[in-house]
């Protein structure tokens, strides 16, 4: 019996791989890869051995955003996953803090790291003439912009922050996967904080008209494939020491928690973050091969959110890790 187990997941496996390998030689290639691969290598390579610090600091990928889905390869149309970025960009700042450098994979036009200080208001209306004609903060922004400007250009200065952008999944896919690779030198001391909302369906480059569809042509016929799931790829063979974080998102509670432990076992991830849509701001339930751990925000403190005390379970979870692999 357990060797006709083994024989189907063996398949299982070929199978995947077959869809992975046929994703990435049909998608549209990357405009900079070259590019990518050389500031992902410099970041590495400084962080490693930073200046001031014999051991070298901790890397994680934050992923956050939704991927887009083109329905044209002159994109004009396109189906979209909903994902503010707020939770990397807010996730980001609490890692830099804790000592890590951080790769962030996001969406663009999503949340940055720090903006969050910044009012909701147009950003114009941030800064205003004085008396000598000179452009200046207004009074009652002042201090978050200063804070913002500040903690952002000193994690830009240290070297500890490298902003990747992607819109499509075809994007988002082949940049997670050239930096999972470049990030598999650094061993336990990786993590990868997959927190970006990917499409689970896609329309396959080739199947795709070239030019804006026409609306006259009548009523739109497409067939959606599936999305490989790379993250059991990344956990085997992209980064096969990295400590894995992966978020799994419902809007009904009931399967929420089955969902994310069926997510922990079969893509093998250390830790699977289960936030329901609703909630996802106040409480997350970090779900692990040990049991489960409820994470709330302090409603004590009116400014807190529920990334600070998530990031720093993880950490201190990572650190664990990185003892008993160094062991």
């Amino acid at each position: 019996m357990d060797s006709v187990n083994a024989s189907e997941s063996e398949t299982q496996q070929l199978t995947l791989d077959v869809e992975i390998e046929s994703f990435f030689e049909s998608t549209p290639p990357l405009k900079d890869s070259a590019g990518v691969q050389k500031k992902l290598h410099d970041f590495i390579k400084f962080n490693s051995s930073p200046p001031g610090c014999e051991s070298g600091r901790r890397v994680v990928c934050v992923t956050c955003g939704g991927t887009t889905v083109p329905l044209e390869q002159r994109c004009v149309r396109y189906i979209d996953n909903f994902s503010s970025g707020h939770r990397g960009a807010a996730s980001t700042e609490y890692f830099i803090k804790a000592g890590y450098a951080v790769v962030y994979l996001h969406r663009r036009e999503t949340c940055q790291p720090y903006c969050r200080y910044l009012p909701e208001d147009p950003f114009l209306e941030c800064f205003e003439f004085n008396k000598e004609s000179s452009i200046q903060v207004q009074p009652s922004y002042s201090e978050a912009v200063r804070r913002a400007i500040g903690d952002h250009h000193a994690a830009v200065a240290e070297g500890r922050l490298l902003k990747i952008p992607f819109t499509t999944i075809f994007e988002y896919l082949q940049m997670l996967r050239i930096i999972a690779m470049s990030m598999k030198v650094l061993g336990s001391h990786a993590m990868f904080y997959l927190a970006a909302a990917v499409s689970d369906f896609y329309v396959p480059w080739k199947s795709l008209a070239e030019h804006k569809i026409q609306s006259a042509s009548g009523s739109l016929d497409m067939q959606l494939a599936q999305v490989p799931k790379m993250l059991s790829v990344l956990r085997k063979e992209w980064a096969p020491l990295a400590f894995c974080i992966s978020f799994k998102l419902e809007t009904d509670s009931k399967i929420l928690l089955e969902k994310a432990d069926m997510a922990l076992k079969k893509y093998k991830m250390h830790m699977v973050v289960a936030n329901e849509l609703l909630t996802r701001k106040e409480e997350v339930t970090i779900v692990t091969n040990n049991g489960n751990i409820p994470v709330h925000r302090d409603k004590t403190q009116p400014c807190s959110d529920v990334e600070q005390p998530l990031v720093e379970l993880l950490v201190h979870k990572h650190s664990a890790y990185v003892d008993d692999s160094d062991t």
